[in-house]
């Protein structure tokens, strides 16, 4: 046990949770009012149902030792699971699974931004639950827990491959499932908060210190580097992205600003405590560019990804495993040196790890999806999107004004009392 390496872990483990009520923020201001209150629902939400499911099951799929392909029930309910580290660690077990719990739930959450201001919330709750046992678990046992991809060789420091590819391609999934919203294409989306947004940015990164930072495990030099690089590389995404969004447009937005936070974070993730700070910053401008090209480029098909979830989180991650097979270097702490160390392997065994994540995660997704519509209706009506899902699927709204408010109030009178609405033409 080491007390220094505990008390960086404990703080760690709070930092990612923090990420999960920033991601609600930075999704809900994206979105209508009406639907604002559901938005930030989807990810609060998964504090529980993912927080409840990991230390029971989740923990012991993903870091038991199992097979190749998933863990056993070794550490179901939580057994064995205490105070007493783990061989190799320095912290307690129990800290470790609490801290890799945040994990999943942050990934779970990030699904929500492509399927919000449509899909019904307890359906969604079912689903993101059995998901991070059947999808997150099996790839972080791939990659974490000693599994197939690990033993290949696959580097991922914190989570490019393993958050946020996983919840991209699951994002995607859904979005083709469960349909565009009734409106799109039709009228223009605007968010309604954009400095709920800035918010949500800003607390994203702070949380992202532990995301990345805490993947070192200790207090120690790959810790320093994770938590700096994750300084730099966002920086400079920020700076690429305000300079295209110049190029073609003429204007800085802090919707798109807000994005480059998120993408240049993604980026870094995987890389983190692997790269040099230098490399860090190539990683940061090199990920603006196919990120950026995929948001402008959605907006002209039907995918109604309304959050574009895959295009930051998706192509953001997808690129920064690409690019840790390219700059991650045995001097910076890498296991082995990447392609621009004379080692091309890495590169292959990185885009492998992509393409088999990208494959089980749709085909996984694409399976849980229909078991859960046997039972309930995944998408709401026209009549419930019209009206708003903060009013159809929790009764309440984000902004008490308006013909909602109105509505609430006329279910709570008695059924042969009249309710009077001012019109135009007088009371009604």
């Amino acid at each position: 046990m080491n007390a220094a390496d505990t008390t960086w872990m404990l703080m760690a483990t709070a930092l990612v949770l923090l990420m999960t009520p920033a991601l609600a923020f930075f999704y809900g201001g994206l979105v209508r009012s009406k639907n604002a209150l559901n938005t930030m629902m989807m990810s609060f939400v998964a504090l529980g149902c993912v927080g409840v499911a990991w230390p029971l099951l989740g923990f012991s799929l993903a870091f038991g030792p199992g097979t190749p392909l998933l863990g056993d029930l070794s550490a179901v309910l939580l057994r064995g699971v205490g105070l007493d580290p783990a061989a190799g660690a320095t912290f307690p077990r129990l800290l470790f699974c609490s801290y890799q719990g945040t994990f999943a739930i942050i990934t779970a959450a990030l699904i929500s931004g492509a399927i919000v201001e449509r899909m019904r919330f307890l359906p969604y709750v079912a689903f993101i639950a059995i998901w991070s046992l059947a999808v997150y678990s099996t790839v972080a046992h791939w990659v974490w827990g000693g599994g197939w991809l690990a033993r290949l060789g696959a580097l991922d420091f914190a989570g490019g491959t393993v958050v946020h590819i996983t919840a991209a391609s699951a994002a995607l999934v859904a979005a083709l499932m469960i349909g565009p919203r009734k409106d799109f294409a039709r009228h223009a989306v605007l968010p309604h908060n954009v400095p709920f947004t800035l918010l949500g940015a800003g607390l994203l990164w702070f949380g992202w210190f532990g995301f990345n930072g805490g993947s070192a495990l200790a207090v120690n030099g790959a810790a320093v580097l994770a938590f700096c690089n994750t300084l730099m590389a966002p920086s400079v995404t920020l700076l690429v992205w305000v300079a295209l969004d110049l190029g073609r447009t003429g204007k800085v937005t802090a919707a798109g600003g807000a994005t480059a936070i998120v993408v240049g974070l993604v980026a870094i993730t995987p890389a983190a405590g692997y790269v040099s700070p230098l490399s860090a910053m190539a990683i940061g401008a090199l990920v603006a560019f196919p990120s950026h090209y995929a948001i402008s480029y959605r907006s002209r098909t039907r995918l109604d990804d309304s959050l574009d979830v895959v295009a930051a989180h998706g192509v953001g991650g997808v690129t920064g495993a690409l690019l840790t097979g390219v700059f991650a270097q045995k001097a910076w702490g890498a296991p082995v040196d990447g392609l621009l160390f004379g080692n091309a392997r890495l590169l292959l065994i990185q885009a492998i790890a992509v393409a088999a994540t990208i494959g089980f995660t749709v085909a996984a997704t694409g399976a849980l999806l229909k078991v859960v519509a046997l039972f309930a209706a995944l998408t709401s009506s026209p009549a419930e999107q019209g009206q708003g899902l903060d009013i159809s699927q929790h009764g309440e709204e984000a902004y008490t004004s308006g013909d909602g408010a109105l509505l609430l109030l006329s279910e709570t009178l008695p059924r042969k009392s009249a309710l009077l609405v001012p019109t135009e033409g007088g009371a009604r």
